[in-house]
């Protein structure tokens, strides 16, 4: 029996976490009563009687929690941004390399990715580490996620029977280009600089698909649509939750939200001679958070990943 400490379960991806973990005979959810939640003794106590804390709070409360953890064997997830390029930490991303799975698996603290950054690193990483695309790429991405991402607050403004009408429209933000997830996937790409990203939330509760377009003509090492495709296939051929598209199963429409609910992640590989759409499809709030921490955990205690996950 292992005990789990989730900081912050009243937000979105904790309570999510919790959903995830309750039916588990392997796990015993250490709680604090509602009044005593924001009680940092309380907080500090729970933290060090874990042996895995789920962190679901904002940055700098993260980082306070961080330091709260005196018991050298608590091992630590963090769903925030506080540490995802943190050389200390573990980036949280398993299907990457079998090295990443071993340092997750050995790991004692390990930052759970961003969103629109799973989407970005599953499709952008192996291409930059097969030399099909150099690091100086000039990447852009487009990113359509449900409005469940944005939080507690948001959601109830979309959920809301008298919100304004300009929700019922798709709506771009991050307009300075300077959105929280950069950084991470810069780092993970191994990329030279920021690409041109454009985040855009809709009017649906979760789900997400992350596109990138490539310019042949700019590619390292040419390839079509077919080769790439084959790559992509055989580099997560030992994954559980990575799936790449067939040709003849990919849709005439692309749905953000085909895979809500679950922690599968589906590649998508279209397009002709000159230009590739490479996509990512998965839920925002499975392998894009809740899910991806609970497959961290499943992992770092020797467990098979895809227990209770779906």
């Amino acid at each position: 029996m292992y005990n789990v400490f989730i900081d912050g379960k009243e937000g979105t991806t904790g309570l999510q976490i919790f959903d995830r973990l309750g039916g588990r005979k392997d796990i015993n959810l250490i709680t604090l009563p509602e009044e005593r939640r924001k009680d940092v003794s309380a907080r500090k106590e729970c933290i060090n009687a874990a042996d895995i804390v789920f962190l679901c709070l904002p940055d700098d409360a993260a980082r306070e929690a961080v330091a709260l953890a005196e018991n050298p064997s608590v091992r630590i997830i963090d769903a925030s941004t506080a540490h995802r390029t943190d050389p200390d930490w573990v980036y949280g991303f398993p299907e990457i390399s079998p090295e990443r799975r071993k340092e997750i698996a050995s790991g004692r603290r390990v930052a759970n990715p961003g969103c629109h950054a799973t989407g970005f690193i599953s499709l952008v990483a192996p291409l930059v580490k097969g030399g099909f695309l150099s690091p100086d790429y000039p990447f852009v991405a487009h990113s359509v996620t449900g409005y469940s991402g944005a939080g507690k607050k948001t959601i109830a403004v979309y959920e809301s029977g008298d919100r304004d009408k300009e929700l019922d429209s798709p709506r771009q933000y991050a307009l300075g280009l300077k959105h929280k997830h950069l950084p991470e996937m810069v780092k993970e790409c191994g990329l030279s600089h920021n690409p041109i990203f454009n985040p855009i939330i809709c009017d649906f509760y979760c789900g997400m698909c992350v596109t990138v377009p490539v310019y042949t003509r700019l590619m390292t090492k040419k390839a079509t649509v077919d080769a790439i495709r084959e790559y992509l296939a055989e580099y997560y051929s030992t994954q559980n939750f990575v799936k790449i598209v067939p040709e003849n199963e990919i849709p005439t429409y692309l749905a953000a939200n085909s895979l809500a609910g679950t922690n599968y992640l589906n590649i998508y590989v279209s397009g002709n001679d000159e230009q590739i759409l490479l996509a990512s499809v998965f839920d925002n709030l499975g392998k894009g958070a809740s899910g991806a921490a609970v497959q961290n955990m499943n992992i770092m205690l020797g467990l098979n990943e895809t227990t209770s996950l779906i």
